[in-house]
């Protein structure tokens, strides 16, 4: 049987490792969690700036007959949705838009341009002023989107570096990006430990280092069953 001095110098030497390797770890758990659940999600996502919410509705009647005729090789699905006041129909493989189509005529339409994309973003912005805008053709990720490409990415010059991402095929905005999500999204990094993505949940790193907190804290807990003073028998008589 483990006497108690073994086991307190024991408990002792791995709360003290422990404590040294995991406890910057653990200290940027508690800080980037308290920020996380400070700040609202919706500021994050920059809800307070650009609006996705706003959508004209679809045509009470509308023929897509010749639109469905003319969908390409490996669409799984469609859908109508109204890009720039216009009604289209959407073709998908699997859950990526792959084309656009006028539900009359059945043609195939090009992807919004440029001029299109910012005056999407500019009629969805909620802020008080008038921030000037530029689209960027983006055909890879960044570190700031790694959505569906191609995307037109629409920067603002207001305070927050607001970054708008537009479907070119929906002219829908499928992303918005501000100071504070690339704040909350580096602090996100430091609290899952996946240093580069962003996105990877079950990282070893954070397996051991979750694994390795636990073990400080039941030491913790022989150590302060051990300490705990224990008050003494009064004699009898």
């Amino acid at each position: 049987m483990v006497s108690r001095e073994k086991l307190h110098r024991g408990a002792s030497r791995i709360h003290k490792w422990l404590a040294l390797i995991v406890g910057l770890q653990v200290l940027i758990w508690f800080g980037s969690g308290a920020f996380m659940s400070y700040v609202p999600i919706e500021r994050v996502r920059g809800e307070h700036l650009i609006s996705r919410s706003k959508a004209d509705p679809l045509p009470a009647q509308l023929d897509v007959t010749n639109a469905m005729a003319n969908l390409p090789f490996g669409t799984t699905s469609a859908e109508i949705v109204m890009a720039d006041s216009q009604p289209i129909v959407v073709a998908r493989k699997g859950k990526q838009d792959i084309a656009r189509f006028n539900p009359q005529s059945g043609a195939m339409l090009p992807m919004l341009d440029r001029k299109m994309a910012e005056r999407i973003v500019y009629a969805a912005w909620l802020g008080n002023s008038h921030p000037a805008l530029k689209a960027d053709w983006l055909t890879r990720h960044s570190s700031d989107f790694h959505g569906d490409l191609p995307v037109w990415r629409v920067t603002l010059s207001d305070q927050d570096n607001t970054r708008a991402y537009v479907s070119p095929i929906t002219g829908k905005i499928v992303a918005v990006r501000t100071g504070t999500w690339r704040l909350y999204d580096f602090l996100w990094g430091l609290h899952i430990m996946d240093w580069k993505s962003h996105e990877n949940f079950n990282s070893p790193w954070l397996f051991a280092f979750a694994l390795g907190g636990l073990m400080l804290a039941l030491a913790g807990v022989v150590l302060l069953a051990i300490r705990w003073p224990r008050r003494r028998k009064k004699p009898n008589g």
